[in-house]
C-alpha cells in the first residue's frame, strides 16, 4: 500500500482511531500515576510548595513587623517636632 492509501483508510476511520488513542492514553496514564516514582515526585513537589508557603508567610510577617516599627518611629519623630515647636 502506498502512503496515500493508508492515510485515506485512517481518515475514513478517524473516530475509531481517536477512541483507541483515548483508551491507550487512559491506560498509560493510570499506570504512570500508580507508579512509585510519580508518587514520590508528587510528594516532594507538595513538600516544596508547603515549605515555600511557610517561608513566604515568615517573610511577610517580618515585613509587617518592620513596617509597624517604622510607623511607630515616625509617630515619635512627629511628637518630638511638635514638642520642640511648642517650646519655641
Amino acid at each position: 500500500m502506498r502512503r496515500e492509501e493508508i492515510f485515506n483508510k485512517c481518515y475514513e476511520h478517524k473516530h475509531a482511531l481517536i477512541f483507541a488513542a483515548g483508551i491507550a492514553t487512559a491506560i498509560i496514564g493510570k499506570k504512570a500515576l500508580e507508579s512509585k516514582t510519580v508518587k514520590n515526585a508528587a510528594t516532594r513537589g507538595m513538600a516544596t510548595v508547603i515549605s515555600a508557603k511557610k517561608d513566604a508567610e515568615e517573610c511577610f510577617q517580618d515585613m509587617k513587623e518592620n513596617a509597624e516599627e517604622i510607623v511607630v518611629d515616625a509617630h515619635k519623630e512627629d511628637k518630638k517636632e511638635i514638642y520642640v515647636e511648642s517650646k519655641e
